[in-house]
């Protein structure tokens, strides 16, 4: 009998041991792919943002598809001999109009098409969010909160209206990576660099080292 109870007591704790360790494995996962679904979720309120203020310019502008113009049929009151000669005329002088009309559309589209791809080229180019929260945390020489960091940028790119819980989750998502550190104290938590960590740990380990030479 206590053979047994001590090998399902071993059993029991190898057991609980697994259940840790996946569940810790299951939590990285899923904060992984709460800050990717954010970081998506931001590109697609900026792309309905843009595709809103398109639509509101062409509304403005009024560009429309033009109707396609119904064919010049002769008057009966003209006299036979001249209908053939005013129906080339006629002609002439309507394809000149769909010309310059054609010529015309062209421009005004040319202009309201150049402004939105200047403006999306711009935000091409624009790092994300995941980006700006690394290079904020290798700048920062202590431990930030997640609220810190988030008033922080909002008042670096104010236009973005950067979210403390999209912050937040951004940084579990660089912590479950390895990208960022993050430390308690008390009930606060507080976000670091990887390489500041190991500086501030560091510190403490090379004063005893000297004190200890003394």
């Amino acid at each position: 009998m206590p053979e047994t109870s001590a090998v399902t007591t071993e059993l029991t704790s190898q057991y609980a041991a697994q259940l840790t360790n996946d569940i810790e494995r299951n939590t990285k996962e899923q904060e992984r792919i709460s800050a990717e679904l954010a970081e998506l979720q931001q590109q697609l309120t900026t792309l309905q943002h843009d595709h809103t203020v398109l639509v509101n310019m062409q509304q403005a502008l009024g560009i429309q598809p033009a109707p396609a113009e119904p064919a010049a049929t002769p008057s009966s009151s003209v006299p036979a001999p001249r209908k053939k000669t005013t129906g080339r005329r006629a002609t002439k002088e309507q394809a000149g109009a769909e010309k310059s009309t054609a010529a015309r559309g062209r421009a005004t589209a040319k202009k309201t098409t150049d402004k939105p791809a200047a403006e999306k080229a711009d935000k091409a180019h624009q790092p994300t969010l995941v980006e700006l929260v690394r290079r904020h945390l290798t700048d920062l020489s202590e431990p930030r909160s997640a609220a810190e960091i988030a008033t922080s940028l909002d008042k670096a790119h104010p236009e973005r209206g950067i979210k403390t819980t999209v912050v937040r989750t951004t940084l579990e998502g660089l912590v479950a990576k390895n990208h960022a550190q993050r430390t308690k104290q008390g009930s606060s938590v507080f976000y670091t660099a990887p390489e500041t960590a190991e500086q501030t740990s560091a510190a403490p380990q090379n004063k005893t080292q000297s004190e200890q030479a003394e």
